[in-house]
């Protein structure tokens, strides 16, 4: 797991330049990067969701995870994960659990995390999670001057997903084909275009919830939409 490791090494370096920058510049510049991560975020949500090939999947499989996440209230969950690691690293942050949720979903979310961890996985170099490094980086640098620490610490899930990914990818790659990817991207996108919204302070959207939504839609778009294409 060495495209893994060297991503979490990316984000602990680019978190800790981000707090160095954070408490030395004025509030309103650290306001104005979080709003250009909520452009982004919503700028890339939507140039994943145009990936989709059955707009019945992506619809029922929304429908669907958000409904079960909902049932088991993942966000309550992560937000009691978040304020436990708060509280052992004695952190006075009120944005901890806000930086330490963001980060997560926006490092993980991505289709390039699951074709990087297949890649790794079969035994091959970890060339996308090299580049994703690079990229989270930046990413935590930003987050982490608009957020604060629970950026850093967002490291633990996406260790735990990521790593996990990579160590199944010999059955999650003979389930992943190149349309059962394509919605899972597009199921990606448009759970990240509500997180530019919550990041945006437009309107918050409970996207934590909605995360089955991506173990939904591959189950949908290999057994579904090919009966669909059928009718």
């Amino acid at each position: 797991m060495i495209g893994t490791l060297i991503n979490v090494g990316t984000v602990l370096l680019g978190s800790t330049i981000g707090l160095l920058i954070r408490s030395r510049l004025p509030e309103r510049y650290i306001k104005i990067i979080f709003q250009v991560f909520g452009l982004f975020t919503m700028f890339l949500g939507v140039k994943m969701a145009l990936e989709t090939q059955n707009i019945m999947v992506m619809i029922f499989s929304l429908l669907i995870g958000t409904l079960l996440g909902e049932w088991w209230n993942l966000e309550k969950g992560m937000s009691k994960i978040a304020e436990f690691l708060k509280r052992k690293v004695k952190s006075s942050n009120e944005s901890f659990a806000e930086g330490f949720i963001t980060a997560f979903l926006i490092f993980c979310m991505g289709s390039m995390t699951v074709l990087g961890a297949i890649e790794e996985g079969l035994g091959n170099k970890p060339n996308l999670l090299l580049t994703k490094s690079l990229m989270d980086g930046f990413s935590s640098m930003a987050l982490a001057s608009a957020l604060g620490a629970g950026v850093m610490f967002s490291v633990i899930p996406l260790f735990l997903y990521q790593g996990g990914l990579t160590l199944f990818a010999s059955y999650i790659s003979e389930t992943l084909s190149v349309p059962v990817l394509a919605e899972l991207s597009a199921v990606g996108g448009i759970l990240l275009i509500g997180l530019g919204f919550t990041l945006l302070d437009v309107k918050k959207v409970r996207v934590m919830n909605m995360l089955p939504a991506l173990i939904v839609v591959v189950l949908l778009a290999k057994y579904l939409a090919p009966l669909l294409d059928k009718l």
